[in-house]
């Protein structure tokens, strides 16, 4: 019974590319956006936005992967890798980035 509770807290949400939203996301788990997002994300795992994802808001998370672009503040806990794909505009706290 363990095992299935720690399989469900290893789930990744996804929001397909052909997606967009419009709102705040707040989870417990990784997250992927391939799709569009306008709004404020909190979560509590690892974030990656795809190339084709786009966010338009604020962002707290633990870890994070940028190939798409990112409009607005992020706040990231511990790494933050932002790939040659990505476009960013605004403010970036992090305790370790890489480029």
């Amino acid at each position: 019974m363990a095992k299935q509770a720690e399989n469900n807290m290893g789930a990744v949400n996804l929001i397909a590319a052909t997606t967009k939203l419009v709102g705040d996301i707040n989870t417990e788990s990784d997250i992927r956006i391939d799709g569009k997002l306008h709004g404020n994300l909190i979560t509590k795992g690892r974030l990656v936005i795809g190339k084709s994802g786009t966010i338009k808001g604020e962002i707290t998370c633990k870890e994070a992967d940028i190939e798409g672009m990112l409009d607005g503040k992020i706040n990231v806990q511990e790494l933050l890798s932002i790939k040659s794909s990505a476009t960013l505009n605004g403010e970036v706290f992090t305790k370790q980035l890489m480029i």
